[in-house]
């Protein structure tokens, strides 16, 4: 089968189109046909630096496609039942290829009402989203919500799961993207290029964090007594627990889990027309480079997906 690899460490040049054995399913897990597999962040970060993985690497978790076969065990599948998710995260899935194996745990039925492109661009963005906001947050209706980047990958679409828990969403992006995000469902914008967020936004219940570096220790300003800041961009943030502590506040480091049960949510938010993930493009698998320079560009709304199944 054409899978994605990489034999060095190094910028998007190092990734190649390859051939490889198509894996088999072991007990409690599916085989899947990928139709597309979603581009994130975490992909282009083990590409550069090896991250939990260290080389050769196998890139890419987030996946929609079908059953091809089941392993020992596994009931909940059958061949051709259609899926999605994100595979054994942090450990190697290797998406980024026509065949993956997977728990099947760690999948859930693909949404009805999302192509499988669609369905692709879900999984490590929005479980990232809704287990920072539910899980870890706890959010309530009624709260006051601060996303960064919102209209990033992950931005985007947890812009929409707060306003689906009843949040008031407010969002940082640049003038150009602020119809965007209000089409999302956020109640105000902040222009992050000319206004200062810390000053903007007050009385904040929860900040998620998808940018790291300053804007952790700036968002504690906008928080109200027991407010909580969601970090995402780096473990280096977990560290501001102990500066949020001190003012009574507090903030946490979470990194995304395989979630079946979040999985379902997703879909039947999807499906209930509360989700709906903007693709910022769609290219083919072998064009994987082409799709993490764009991504590292920092300039794209939404989700850079690959398409495997034309």
């Amino acid at each position: 089968m054409r899978a994605i690899g990489q034999d060095s460490l190094g910028g998007p040049e190092v990734l190649k189109l390859i051939e490889v054995d198509r894996p088999e399913p072991g007990p409690s897990e599916v085989l899947v046909r990928v139709h597309a597999a979603g581009v994130n962040p975490t992909d282009w970060w083990h590409r550069s630096t090896g991250g939990l993985l260290g080389v050769p690497v196998r890139l890419g978790w987030d996946v929609s496609g079908t059953v091809e076969a089941v392993g020992l065990g596994v009931t909940m599948y059958q061949p051709g039942d259609e899926v999605y998710g994100m595979p054994r995260l942090p450990q190697p899935a290797g998406t980024y290829a026509e065949y993956v194996t997977s728990p099947a745990r760690h999948l859930a039925r693909k949404p009805r009402t999302l192509s499988h492109v669609e369905a692709a661009a879900l999984p490590v963005a929005a479980l990232t989203s809704l287990q920072s906001l539910m899980d870890t947050a706890a959010v309530r209706p009624g709260q006051r919500v601060l996303v960064h980047a919102a209209a990033g990958g992950v931005g985007h679409l947890a812009v929409q799961i707060a306003k689906s828990l009843g949040a008031h969403v407010i969002g940082t992006a640049s003038a150009a993207k602020h119809d965007f995000v209000r089409s999302l469902g956020a109640d105000e914008v902040i222009d992050y290029t000319t206004t200062d967020f810390a000053t903007a936004a007050r009385d904040i219940d929860v900040v998620i964090d998808t940018i790291g570096g300053d804007y952790g220790p700036r968002s504690l300003r906008t928080l109200r007594p027991g407010g909580m800041v969601v970090s995402l961009a780096s473990p280096a943030e977990a560290r501001l627990a102990d500066v949020a502590a001190e003012s009574g506040l507090r903030a946490g480091f979470t990194i995304v889990e395989p979630d079946h049960a979040g999985l379902k949510a997703l879909a039947e938010l999807a499906d209930a027309g509360g989700l709906r993930p903007h693709i910022a493009a769609v290219l083919p698998l072998a064009d994987a480079a082409k799709a993490h320079e764009l991504g590292e560009s920092g300039r794209t709304t939404g989700k850079l997906v690959l398409s495997v199944v034309e």
